[in-house]
Parts: C-alpha cells; structure tokens; sequence
C-alpha cells in the first residue's frame, strides 16, 4: 500500500473530484461516513462524545460525522474552534446543516470559553482540529484546545491525523502541540509520521478507512514510501506443485555461534528450517556440533576447526548464505567473514557480529555480493553510517548505504524498514513490544536466508521474512502476551503463519484489498 505525502494526497482529492466526477462537498460526505461507521462498531450510543472542530475541511468532516451520529440517536455535543474568522465552503455547507436538524455548534473563541466545557460529561473526544495538510506548530487558541484533549483524561479520536502533526517530517514540530489520540481514523493512505518514532507514539491505534479516492491516480502515481500489509505478502508467496521435492527449495548455509552464544545458531537454523529451505546447513564452532545435531536434527552440520569460535577453510558453494548469528568479532573469526564474503557471488544475508566487522571497513563493504540484505538493529545501523540528527534524516541515511552498495538494507524496530537500491522504503505493519527479546533478530536472519534460497528475490524475501516474522510475534504475543515472549516462541508461529498463507493462496483469494480497510491495531508504542 503507497503512502502518499500530504500533497499527494490533496492532488488524490482533487483528481477524484474532477474524474469521478463528485462534488468536494459529497466527498467529504463519503470519507466522514466511514468514520461514523467505525465509531458506531466501537461505541454505543450511551457514549457521551464531544467533538472540537477546526474551521477547514477537517473541521468539516468533523461536523459530519457529528451530525450523522446525532441522526443515529447519539449524545453528541459539536464545537468550532474559532482562531482564524475564516471557514471553509464545505465546512459552512455542513454548518447549515447542523442547524436543519437542530445540533447546535458552539464556538470556543477563547481559553476562557475552553475551560467551560464540562469534561466529566463526556467519555470520548472526537479530535478533528487539523488535517493533514499542517505544516506549521500548532500555537495561541488551537494549541490550548490541544493541551485541552490531552489532559481530560477523555478517550481521544482523530480524524485522518492527530492535530498539530505534520503528515511526513516532524523535526520541527512540539509534541506539546499534538494531540495523543487513543485511534487515529486515518482516510485512504497511512501517513509516514506515524510509522516513526519521534512521534508515532501520538497516533493510538491506526485505522485505513478506504473513502473511494480515484483507483486510477493510485495507479499512476510513484512513491517510494509503502507500507506492507498481508495483502502485500500474499502477492509474493509462492504456491508449491504437486511434485515438488525438496531440491526446489535450495540449500540454505547458516554460519552462527561462538562460545557462549551457540543459542543464536540454535534459533537462526531452526528459523531456516521452519521456513521451508529444501536443505540447510549449519556452520558452528568444532566444540558445538552435538548440541546442534540434537537441538536442529533436520539440518546437516560442518564446524570450524577450533572449539570455540567460527573460522576454518571454506569449500567451494553455490548455496545461499547467512552469517552473522553469535559469531563474536574474533581476530580469526572477522578473517573467516572476510574470506566468505569475496569468495561469494549471489546475494547473502548479513546480521549481528558480521555487521559489526564489517562497519568500520569500507574496502570490504564494497566486496559484499550486489542486493545482498543486511539486518541491522539500530546502533548497528549507525555502526556503519554514524549519527543522525532526526527520523527524516536517518531515512535518508538508509537509503544512501542502499543504493551507493547495490544493498537491500533490514532497519529492525517497530515498523521495521527495508530499503533497496531502488530508491523504495517498505514499512513493516506486524510485531509486538514482545519481540524486543534475546534472539529475535537471529531468528530473521534464518527466516530470511530460507525464503532467498527457496528463489525469492533479495526484495522479496526481506519485505515477505519481516512481515512474516512480526505476524509470528503477534500470534505468540495472543497466546501468552508480551512480557513472556521468547525467541523461540516466533519459530513455533512461523509454520501458523504460512499456512494461513497457503490456505488463502490455494483458494486464490486475498485478505486485505489495497482500497480496504485496514487495521494496525498492533503497532508498537513509543514513550
């Protein structure tokens, strides 16, 4: 699913006003509606809702969806926040029409009018101040309204974005000028700020709510910005014939472990096995070879030629590779990672200690096969580009080490974001706070060597191993929540996960479609 900039979006509208054709008007109708129908499945018509309303086309929307719920037998109060003595055309046409079914709109015109608003009155505030177009702080009366929402201690709603956001880069925005919504009705596209850390904390729980924008301005409109959703993955995974064997599937190598830290081995190869490899192999220091042949039974095994630490010669392979797991960043060991690297010409994955080895060594950064997929978690990130000053910077960042190496690069964290040298960045939709766990991260790394050597591109098989890896988080964080959650809780989901998959795929169908619904009701929270 693309996620457009805001003024992507204002063009979105407009195209489908002039194509459809549609009046704004009746598509501010439409758009509001969906909102009225997702607050009508979530909140019976006892719920006490007050809806503060800025004077433009959000505030319009707002007084929409005032007025139908209202018509539904609601308990609604409305108010206009006055700061500008201007109003928008639709916004006045939807006025009027709150006084043709007798709903009065207030006006709060000043901080004094603010503080007479009763708040123990009501259970819920419908947050429909500003839009997504803002591109300046939130100040003076709609700054004090904002401060107002966030501390009634009143469940909080935003219409299409939190107010005081900036839809893209918030650098230069006050979280203490933006609304902390409780669900974020979002309309047609996701925008990137609240898939960022500096302030995604602000947007609850996130809710695409389709409003009929034009399919064909979809279509014909770049952005190199998307957020994977199932519907997403489904379009990659790829269907198993009749007489398929297992040498179709290709032969996975997982080099991981050193003394120590053979645990991330353990969970990197059984991850690889779980994830459908026809044949994988396990490379651990000499000393761990039985605790391997007895905790992955189902993988072959070679061991380097000293007990506690992954070196030794290397044999001539075509298999696909991933290293990185447990190694340590030993003399021998960065020599062994060294030597893999420029003997290997088809793409790899690279995490952890081989990461780290790697940082600081420009020369050898430049041997790493083209559209090999790094896994980085966030100080290895800066390991190898340094610091960055805010979240629109290390986008940039990220996409830089992409495309100057020819790299598919695994940011990990919530949203976790793949990057190719393509210029495209690809936000993660599943995974849990549970997942910030020992091992979770080798556990990609297995799960993503599996799906390369199965011929999934490099692209695909770090969008589909991420999304599918978070999908398993969320299936173990339904069973024992997330505090409990251990790494190998996501290898016992991974096999729940595709099946899902498979079942879906066999019946040629779809679960999410790109103009649906779509709910991120599990995205992690930030502080």
């Amino acid at each position: 699913m693309k996620i457009f900039t805001a003024e992507q979006i204002r063009d979105w509208d407009k195209f489908t006003i002039e194509n459809e054709p549609i009046r704004s008007l009746d598509l501010m109708e439409r758009a509001a509606s969906r909102c009225t129908h997702w607050i009508r499945k979530n909140y019976s018509q006892d719920t006490g809702m007050v809806f503060m309303c800025g004077p433009g086309n959000n505030g319009g929307d707002g007084l929409v969806v005032a007025r139908q719920l209202h018509e539904m037998f609601y308990k609604v109060s409305c108010y206009h926040i006055n700061f500008s003595g201007q109003t928008s055309e639709d916004f006045n046409q939807n006025k009027q029409r709150l006084n043709r079914i007798g709903l009065e709109l207030n006006e709060i015109n000043s901080k004094e009018d603010l503080q007479k608003i009763k708040s123990n009155e009501y259970s819920l505030v419908v947050d429909a101040i500003f839009g997504s177009g803002l591109n300046r702080p939130a100040q003076d009366l709609p700054l004090e309204v904002i401060k107002w929402i966030n501390h009634s201690g009143l469940e909080v709603i935003s219409i299409d974005i939190p107010s005081g956001m900036f839809s893209e880069d918030n650098k230069e925005n006050s979280k203490d000028g933006i609304v902390k919504a409780d669900a974020t009705l979002t309309l047609q596209s996701c925008k990137l700020s609240f898939l960022l850390p500096d302030f995604g904390g602000y947007v609850g729980r996130i809710h695409v709510l389709p409003i009929g924008l034009s399919g064909k301005y979809y279509e014909l409109t770049d952005s190199k910005y998307e957020l994977v959703t199932q519907n997403e993955v489904l379009a990659i995974i790829k269907k198993r014939h009749k007489y398929s064997h297992k040498g179709l599937f290709g032969h996975a190598y997982i080099f991981a472990g050193a003394k120590g830290k053979m645990g991330a081995a353990v969970l990197a190869t059984r991850s690889c096995v779980r994830g459908g490899a026809g044949l994988t192999t396990a490379h651990v220091p000499r000393s761990a070879w039985q605790l391997m042949q007895q905790a992955v039974p189902e993988a072959m095994l070679t061991f380097s030629e000293v007990d506690d630490i992954l070196c030794g010669a290397l044999m001539p392979t075509k298999k696909t590779v991933g290293i990185g797991p447990g190694i340590g960043q030993e003399a021998q060991t960065a020599e062994f990672v060294f030597k893999l690297i420029a003997e290997q010409d088809e793409p790899m994955v690279i995490d952890a200690d081989a990461l780290n080895i790697l940082a600081g060594n420009k020369e050898r950064q430049r041997e790493i096969p083209e559209r090999s997929i790094l896994t980085p978690h966030p100080k290895e990130f800066q390991r190898w580009v340094g610091e960055w000053h805010n979240e629109g910077h290390k986008l940039n960042l990220l996409l830089e080490l992409s495309q100057r190496l020819k790299l598919i690069v695994v940011l990990k964290g919530a949203h976790t974001i793949t990057a190719t040298p393509e210029g495209k960045l690809y936000f993660n939709t599943t995974g849990n706070p549970g997942m910030a766990t020992p091992g979770s991260g080798d556990v990609l790394t297995g799960l993503i060597t599996s799906l390369l050597a199965q011929g999934y591109s490099p692209r695909d098989a770090a969008v589909m191993g991420v999304w599918v890896h978070g999908a398993a988080g969320d299936k173990a964080q339904k069973q024992i929540g997330e505090q409990a959650l251990r790494a190998g809780d996501l290898i016992e989901a991974i096999p729940l996960v595709m099946k899902e998959h498979e079942q879906t795929v066999a019946q040629g169908g779809q679960c999410i479609h790109v103009y649906g619904e779509t709910h991120l009701t599990h995205l992690w929270q930030y502080p």
